[in-house]
């Protein structure tokens, strides 16, 4: 029961702490925020085979951003190994989708959001940064975001309604109190 109340309170905590945070593409024209953009990493496949309509979304809502001049550059962060590369899958989606390939950058470490936004800060030195990803997800990215004091806003992705959502939201709301252990209790790092 305690566990419960704990994750309860600490999914209150990252969500009320970064709700404002959360901003709109039109938000962004109003004036520029950041000019680097970190997309993080998700499957490109569904464990049928099938595109991910996670993994589209934010790189649909990536394209959008650069086409409409708010972004200059991507880190794009994910996992990656010899037979499995979300950077790499990003990176073909978005050269196909007309985004030269000399703004984007690979971080191919960045297996947990924990390590993409620490390495965004401290391997890229990128200290504004536009964070793409799902609203469900930019919550704890942005409560990251800001104990390592990373001037970061979510520009989160078109609601996506597939057959692992909820699953998906019920492994974020026990990711939340962890990343507040990862944070004030065990200092973690990459």
């Amino acid at each position: 029961m305690a566990a419960l109340v704990f994750a309860s309170l600490a999914n209150l905590w990252v969500i009320l702490s970064t709700k404002n945070q959360i901003v709109s593409a039109e938000k962004l024209k109003e004036g520029a925020i950041a000019e680097t953009a970190l997309i993080l990493g998700t499957s490109y496949n569904t464990i049928e085979g099938n595109d991910n309509p996670f993994f589209t979304s934010r790189i649909s809502t990536s394209v959008e951003l650069y086409k409409d001049n708010l972004v200059k550059d991507f880190i794009l962060s994910g996992s990656a190994t010899e037979y499995y590369n979300e950077p790499k899958a990003m990176a073909r989606s978005l050269l196909s989708a007309g985004v030269p390939g000399d703004i984007l950058t690979y971080d191919t470490l960045g297996v947990r959001t924990l390590s993409s936004i620490i390495r965004c800060k401290e391997v890229y030195h990128s200290d504004k940064v536009i964070i793409i990803t799902q609203k469900f997800h930019a919550y704890r990215a942005l409560f990251i975001s800001n104990y390592h004091n990373l001037d970061a806003v979510a520009v989160t992705t078109e609601d996506v309604d597939a057959k692992g959502k909820p699953g998906l939201l019920l492994r974020e709301f026990f990711a939340r109190p962890l990343a507040v252990i990862d944070l004030y209790l065990l200092n973690s790092r990459p």
